[in-house]
């Protein structure tokens, strides 16, 4: 009599094996059982110590009155008053509290929220494709759970913020690294997020639930516990959903058009594999996303940004753009236990590599003007 195997272990299987295809070089980036010894240790990854000391509450200037805002809460560094300032919020009348200040929340994480491609600089044996490879695989492993969009897209952020914060990561920790900010934005997430147990067989073997738990206890204090980021493609759901509204409809009410937001996420989710887009702020890239479905002029209008923040981001995402339309439309897919209505929010995985690589030529034959980091410029309302 055949032994009884858990219900998930055909999904899991079926993940694999698309791995195994798409990744046979995937193990430069994560070691085998047999050389688990040359992992480099935990212990040597940086981690700030608490000092206990109780941080203070700023005062962010708004146009009527100014918002309290606890710094623990945005992160730090937090924005100075200067770029704190909003002049006036795009967001339509809410009934449940002020536009305007829920407008000075969301734009002052952009400013505390630090992510930038110098990342890179700091650790001489990873190169930008790695990245983009283990990116392409926490989407696969997504989909394979059925999780959300928010939710790899959390794990990207933690993962961009603590590569930041840390030098000299080995690649062999890559994995490790990646799969403890996916198990972190899931438990964040997800209403039933995958088990520890899950997300170590996920690695095929190559980590211990222990090891998963120790590397979750130090991003979290590299972090400082600051995992409530405004990320793309929720600024990208903001920006469409507006856009989408009646005009005495309700914000937090879905009103967009699903198969044309899963073309948005999908254009979203090839730019974010490119280790340049790290060059600009999540707003500024959602905002860019758009301008390619909607006029420009329009999204300056939802946005509160400025074409000249928006035309270099929209410029440098052309060759992507191209890309897409190349590998044809995104289909709305069915799940399992999802209900109708949040089927366009599970993350889905397609063959983000080759479009990667298609999309590739193009950029390296494009003059466009290097912009700043998102750690040194300034947002324009």
């Amino acid at each position: 009599m055949a032994a009884k195997v858990r219900p998930h272990t055909n999904h899991y299987s079926r993940c694999h094996i698309a791995l195994i295809r798409r990744y046979g070089s995937y193990r430069q980036f994560s070691l085998q059982q047999s050389n688990r010894k040359k992992v480099q240790p935990l212990s040597k990854l940086h981690c700030e110590k608490n000092q206990g000391v109780t941080k203070p509450c700023l005062l962010i200037e708004a146009p009527e009155k100014g918002v309290r805002v606890d710094s623990h809460e945005l992160g730090c560094p937090v924005p100075t008053p200067k770029d704190s300032l909003v002049l006036s919020s795009p967001l339509p009348y809410v009934g449940w509290g002020s536009s305007e200040d829920v407008w000075v929340k969301i734009v002052s994480k952009e400013h505390s929220y630090k992510h930038s491609k110098n990342f890179l600089h700091k650790h001489p044996s990873i190169q930008p494709r790695m990245r983009s490879i283990l990116l392409d695989w926490l989407i696969e492993v997504s989909e394979a759970y059925t999780l959300h969009r928010q939710t790899f897209y959390l794990a990207q952020d933690y993962f961009d913020r603590f590569m930041l914060a840390q030098s000299n990561i080995e690649k062999g920790m890559l994995q490790l690294i990646g799969i403890t900010c996916l198990f972190i934005a899931s438990k964040m997430e997800e209403a039933c997020p995958p088990k520890l147990s899950q997300m170590a067989y996920i690695t095929a073997g190559t980590y211990f639930e222990r090891e998963i738990l120790e590397m979750e206890l130090i991003i979290l204090k590299v972090l400082n516990w600051n995992l409530c980021p405004e990320t793309a493609v929720s600024w990208l759901k903001l920006y469409f959903q507006m856009a989408s509204m009646n005009p005495n409809s309700d914000l937090l009410e879905p009103q967009f058009p699903q198969d044309t937001f899963i073309q948005m996420t999908r254009l979203l989710d090839l730019c974010i594999l490119n280790i340049n887009s790290l060059h600009f702020q999540y707003q500024v890239l959602a905002a860019s996303v758009l301008c390619h479905f909607l006029q420009l002029e329009t999204v300056e209008k939802l946005s509160g940004l400025s074409r000249d923040v928006i035309q270099p981001c929209v410029t440098w995402m052309a060759p992507f753009v191209e890309s897409t339309s190349r590998f044809g439309r995104a289909t709305l897919r069915d799940f399992v236990r999802i209900k109708k209505e949040d089927r366009h929010n599970i993350q889905t995985h397609t063959d983000y590599m080759a479009m990667l690589e298609d999309a590739a030529h193009k950029e390296v034959n494009s003059q466009f003007p290097t912009p700043p980091n998102s750690t040194e410029k300034t947002c324009t309302h």
